[in-house]
């Protein structure tokens, strides 16, 4: 039992060290360094948060290491206590078979001791008999009862000495047995506690390794898709708004020159100017409303989408069907912004790659959930190809599915070349 509680001892010290390491992943999580490097802020946020995905998966790395190391400390241990467990049941069917031959010696012993015991009263009776009565018998008559009676008195005296040596041979063999039959129980039930470890261990953590390392691929895969999200922000900003600004400081300085030549003409760059400044200003708020709609705060999912959904199709000219079944109303934050997201990234795709025709948005509305379904009339995609070549499509595909299992839901898309794709969201929604 001592090799068995050491094993025990092994296995709490290796959970021990997996909270520890769990403890510091969570305390590493919360105290990433700031980034303070003016002009490098994005590209250095973007290696050091590589660095620190990477970090936090080594220490899960060492996680399933100590998790191998349990399991194999709480498997010795196993072994150990089955052996422990096996050897007392073989003390113990030996002990009781000896206990058995040991209790019919006893009761055979007290047989004989009880027909002795009588014989020697009859012996004694005879003596007595043949004392009291001498002159009637002689003298070889008398020695002969007086021996007999000795002889069984002797006898009996014997049997009786042997009778407790046995009695107690027997009491202390039943003494044995009991504490045994209690160590082989206990064996048994911490051998099976033992079993129900291990199989805990090896069936629901037996494949952490490659859990880890697709964690560590989605995790990469979504700050590479983060940093895509900024380069795309960016790019608009450039393209967009910092363009017209550009536009509006040179419209701004020659209207200073024009005001000493023609005042009439800087009327008119003037009306110029403030329809630059009208339309930087709209590319400012479309920027903003891709970013995070003001709408999806003080109206909710339904509006929020009706309204993206206007002016993509006012946008890319790319006509958009929604249909809402049930009562509209607010959802939790996370479950808004999450489905919001996925629909953004939906009519993104179907924008980039589908070629589409016509696209249809159903969100219908149940008790306890909320299903979303994206369907268009595109050219489709080989779903399995997409997921191999590890291209930007991939990592918004990922991205929607994490969304999706955050808000503990359930993603399906189906697509073929030329048929088009449907992408149905089912997310429980919270009482």
């Amino acid at each position: 039992m001592n090799s068995s509680t050491n094993y025990l001892k092994q296995y709490h010290f290796h959970l021990q060290e997996m909270t520890n390491f769990r403890r510091k992943i969570r305390i590493g999580s919360q105290n990433q360094p700031e980034n303070r490097r003016p002009g490098k802020t994005r590209c250095y946020n973007h290696q050091n948060n590589e660095y620190a995905v990477k970090a936090m998966f080594s220490d899960l790395g060492n996680l399933d290491k100590i998790i191998k190391e349990t399991v194999s400390a709480v498997e010795a241990g196993k072994r150990q206590v089955f052996d422990i467990a096996e050897n007392s049941r073989l003390e113990y069917c030996r002990l009781k078979k000896e206990f058995e031959e040991v209790r019919q010696q006893v009761a055979s012993m007290v047989a004989e001791v009880d027909t002795l015991t009588v014989e020697e009263k009859k012996a004694r009776t005879r003596l007595a008999e043949v004392s009291k009565n001498f002159k009637k018998y002689t003298e070889q008559d008398i020695k002969k009862a007086y021996e007999d009676a000795q002889e069984k008195q002797l006898k009996l005296a014997n049997l009786r000495g042997s009778e407790s040596l046995l009695r107690y041979k027997r009491d202390s063999m039943e003494q044995s047995l009991r504490r045994l039959e209690g160590m082989l129980n206990k064996a048994e039930a911490l051998a099976s506690q033992l079993s129900i470890v291990t199989n805990y261990l090896t069936g629901n953590l037996k494949d952490l390794s490659q859990k880890i390392d697709e964690m560590q691929q989605v995790g990469i895969s979504i700050i590479k898709a983060q940093e895509e999200e900024r380069r795309r922000v960016a790019r608009d900003i450039h393209d967009g708004p910092a363009q017209l600004m550009a536009n509006i400081v040179m419209r701004a300085e020659f209207c200073l020159k024009l005001m000493d030549v023609d005042h009439n003409k800087v009327r008119e760059e003037l009306h110029g100017l403030q329809n630059l400044v009208r339309q930087s200003l709209q590319d400012v708020r479309k920027i903003i409303f891709d970013l995070r709609p003001m709408v999806l705060d003080d109206l909710g999912l339904i509006p929020a989408v009706k309204r993206y959904a206007e002016d993509f199709q006012s946008q890319y000219d790319l006509p958009i069907e929604i249909l809402v079944i049930g009562t509209a109303r607010r959802f939790s934050m996370a479950t808004e912004v999450a489905l919001f997201r996925i629909l953004q990234e939906c009519l993104s795709n179907i924008r980039k790659h589908a070629k589409a025709n016509r696209i249809m948005i159903k969100v219908e509305i149940l008790t306890g959930k909320i299903n979303v379904v994206v369907k268009d009339d595109g050219i489709g995609f080989n779903l399995d190809q997409i997921k191999n070549t590890g291209k930007r499509e991939c990592f918004g595909l990922l991205g929607m599915r994490e969304r999706t299992q955050i808000l503990k839901g359930e993603i399906t898309i189906n697509s073929a070349p030329g048929q088009g794709t449907v992408i149905s969201i089912s997310v429980p929604l919270e009482d």
